[in-house]
């Protein structure tokens, strides 16, 4: 009656590799860890005026198990780093990172001993989102980027295994 009248008698045809790519990508699941400034922008993000819904992110993951998106946005100090380690490590494959704003990204205008210089060189980060801090428009087209990223990708041919840096080692 419904989904019959709907498709009116037609065949979808499609590759196993874009289908599995496509529900990826409409379906991540983000985990927001907010450090600094640049969080208050990423839960901005999250508000009905920017509609995270229509990319399947209504609700940021309150557990790692639960989300295969980290948005790490703002400053990561060298005391905070094994907990973002852990909390990387608890997620689930496939998992996606998102560097936002310049000291996630690059350390921004803390140059000392205690202060991250750039997340990337911990984690595997898949989009930079520069600025200080960045806009919600900003963050929400970092995620479009990381959507095509994940339609590219060979997931069942190359399955995607995160590989950690330790620091030290």
């Amino acid at each position: 009656m419904g989904i019959t009248n709907h498709l009116n008698d037609t065949v979808h045809v499609t590759n196993l590799e874009w289908f599995v790519n496509w529900a990826r990508k409409s379906s991540m699941w983000p985990l927001g860890f907010g450090l600094a400034c640049c969080a208050l922008e990423m839960i901005a993000t999250f508000v009905s005026r920017y509609d995270l819904a229509r990319f399947g992110m209504e609700v940021a993951r309150p557990s790692p198990r639960h989300a295969d998106l980290m948005i790490v946005s703002g400053t990561a100090s060298k005391k905070m780093l094994p907990a973002v380690l852990r909390i990387y490590e608890q997620m689930a494959e496939p998992k996606w990172v998102i560097a936002m704003g310049a000291c996630a990204c690059s350390g921004g205008i803390y140059k000392n001993y205690s202060v991250v210089q750039g997340i990337d060189r911990h984690l595997p980060v898949d989009v930079y989102i520069p600025g200080c801090p960045p806009r919600p428009e900003a963050l929400i087209d970092g995620i479009l980027q990381l959507h095509a990223k994940v339609m590219k990708e060979q997931s069942i041919r190359n399955p995607r295994v995160g590989k950690i840096k330790v620091a030290g080692r």
